[in-house]
């Protein structure tokens, strides 16, 4: 086994948690191999392994996210103009919060700040879909290479769709009172290693309230998936037999709310049951960037024709990149 590939089971995807937790259940009676004992088994071993690598995520992404407050955010993209201004906004929405929700205050007060409408939807869509969170945890699951190629379709979906709404000049479909508010450039204070540590501490604790259920739930889907569900079942759907596999996992997944860490665990077990991996990915990206609660939370703030193009942009982006990924399967799985 090489290096990396050592790396990716045995540390990103911790195999050797799954074999303890095997031992153990065995020694308790349980027949692992059974449906109930390897849905025990998944469902500990998704919730341990979620949970640690959630948390060690969350204090990195937070530590630096520390150093990159609004105020500081909205000075370093005012800097860029055109194309590089929505590329570094959505390279600054991959050290941002995890989910679509939480995304929207920033995009709010971005919006508010001045900075054109298509560098803050750039923002907006890389926030949820390609997180730091999303390049570990993905990597555990699908490798590298599937990891790094999914933040980069993602970025370049972030990127063409702030790119597009800034060249239909859709600034009057902002709500007014977004428009109305103006920025106030407040010059944030230089906190020290103790203070950034107790913030880093402080999002850990708060980020984790906030996942854990959903973390909960999508293992629990995951284990019934992965142990109950026949194989030819998800075949059937999610399989290369479907051609409309791909547009059936986005329309599913949009009314969903979760993030990525909820979501792994239902991916994993889908891989294992043989759904595509582009249909996979664009149930992924449809959960974590469409949900229905952001897209409530998002109307109060832009108008409808804005709102139907953002989820018009997202959704096609995602379709497209779920075939992609279906096509070049072969390479990279």
């Amino acid at each position: 086994m090489g290096v990396w590939q050592f790396i990716q089971d045995q540390v990103f995807g911790m195999k050797w948690l799954n074999e303890l937790i095997g031992k153990g259940l065995s020694k308790l009676g349980l027949d692992v191999g059974e449906r109930i004992g390897g849905s025990i088994q998944f469902f500990f071993y998704d919730v341990l392994k979620i949970t640690v690598l959630l948390c060690l995520l969350i204090f990195v992404i937070s530590y630096i996210q520390s150093y990159f407050p609004p105020e500081r955010s909205k000075r370093i993209l005012s800097r860029f103009h055109g194309v590089g201004a929505n590329i570094i906004s959505a390279l600054l929405g991959t050290v941002t919060p995890f989910c679509s929700c939480s995304s929207i205050p920033l995009f709010i007060g971005f919006t508010s700040a001045g900075l054109p409408l298509g560098v803050t939807f750039s923002f907006l869509i890389s926030s949820p879909m390609v997180d730091l969170g999303s390049l570990i945890l993905l990597m555990s699951i699908f490798g590298a290479k599937v990891a790094v190629i999914y933040v980069i379709v993602g970025l370049m979906i972030a990127v063409a769709g702030g790119t597009l709404i800034e060249k239909l000049h859709m600034e009057p479909y902002v709500e007014e009172f977004v428009r109305a508010a103006g920025g106030v450039d407040i010059e944030s204070p230089t906190l020290t290693k103790r203070e950034r540590i107790q913030y880093t501490r402080e999002q850990v604790i708060s980020t984790f309230k906030k996942v854990f259920p959903y973390i909960l739930v999508g293992v629990g889907i995951g284990a019934i998936i992965h142990n109950w569900i026949p194989e030819s079942w998800i075949e059937a759907v999610l399989g290369g037999n479907n051609p409309f596999g791909v547009v059936l996992a986005t329309l599913v997944g949009i009314p969903m709310y979760a993030d990525i860490f909820g979501t792994i665990p239902v991916a994993e077990a889908l891989l294992y049951k043989g759904a595509q991996l582009g249909t996979i990915l664009s149930f992924m990206m449809a959960v974590t960037t469409l949900s229905l609660p952001s897209l409530i939370m998002l109307r109060k703030a832009v108008k409808p024709k804005l709102l139907a193009l953002f989820i018009g942009i997202c959704t096609i982006g995602i379709i497209l990149v779920g075939y992609l990924f279906n096509a070049f399967q072969f390479l990279l799985i």
